[in-house]
């Protein structure tokens, strides 16, 4: 790939790219996000319904995955060469983290809502994908679809600060190579680096997930156990259950992330190399 049409690429590459590796990834990995939310869950992994239904939300997922990637994928990619251009002596890995940050809130507005179902859904809160979104509309209005909405930006925001730059730097080390038409990415070790970086982020950020998961299974309807705000949920699990809890569901988010890292960015660097 050429580092010149980087920087120029078509929105509609960023758009197309980021699109298929969202799908990609969930799913191909939505199993292991069933059993890391369950662990979660504040009613307790086998109440949340253990190894079974694994798949249990799954079509939410799907509707939400390639819109919140495609979003996310078109405002990095923007900003990252903006920056660079705005500021052309700002560090590297500062350039990666606002624009990685500022995607990641763009992408929010379409993740939010179908995580919501989708985490419900998962732990046996409702039984199906139209009963999720008419009690969810019923008792707690349009609003109730983003609850939750800073926590998870507040989740997103430091893993793609530790990701983004992390994940830019170990692809320029090994995964990129000069040939006679400029500097190309290598997928099949991109993929590789997305895994290294995605599985660090994943695991210094599980307290952050542990809290967006606690607050979005709360729920008006009396199905769920009742959690309102960042500081005070976080406060609240360290104090009832533990500092080691806001580390449940850590090994299978590590995994997720490692698997889905080398997938997502993988699968993005492939289509984006089919484009240019």
């Amino acid at each position: 790939m050429d580092s010149n049409a980087d920087v120029s690429r078509p929105l509609f590459v960023s758009l197309l790219a980021g699109a298929a590796a969202g799908a990609s990834v969930d799913t191909s990995l939505f199993p292991l996000d069933t059993i890391k939310t369950r662990l979660q869950s504040a009613k307790g992994f086998q109440a949340s319904g253990g190894f079974s239904g694994v798949y249990q939300g799954l079509s939410s997922a799907l509707i939400g995955s390639a819109p919140s990637a495609a979003l996310f994928f078109c405002t990095y990619d923007f900003l990252k060469h903006r920056l660079v251009n705005i500021q052309g002596d700002l560090p590297a890995g500062a350039t990666h983290m606002m624009a990685a940050s500022c995607g990641e809130v763009s992408a929010c507005l379409a993740r939010v809502p179908t995580e919501i179902i989708k985490q419900r859904l998962q732990t046996g809160q409702y039984t199906g994908y139209r009963q999720a979104v008419s009690t969810i509309f019923k008792f707690e209005g349009l609003w109730g679809f983003y609850r939750g909405y800073f926590t998870t930006v507040v989740r997103e925001i430091p893993f793609a600060c530790i990701q983004f730059p992390l994940y830019e730097y170990l692809k320029a080390t090994f995964a990129t190579r000069t040939t006679s038409q400029g500097k190309e990415t290598i997928p099949g070790l991109a993929a590789i680096c997305g895994s290294a970086s995605g599985a660090c982020a994943a695991f210094i950020t599980t307290p952050f997930d542990v809290t967006k998961t606690r607050i979005m299974l709360s729920s008006r309807d009396g199905t769920g156990h009742q959690y309102k705000g960042f500081a005070n949920t976080i406060s609240r699990i360290a104090r009832e259950e533990g500092k080691l809890a806001l580390f449940k569901g850590a090994v299978p988010r590590v995994m997720w992330m490692s698997l889905g890292g080398a997938i997502f960015l993988g699968s993005y660097e492939v289509v984006v190399d089919l484009f240019t």
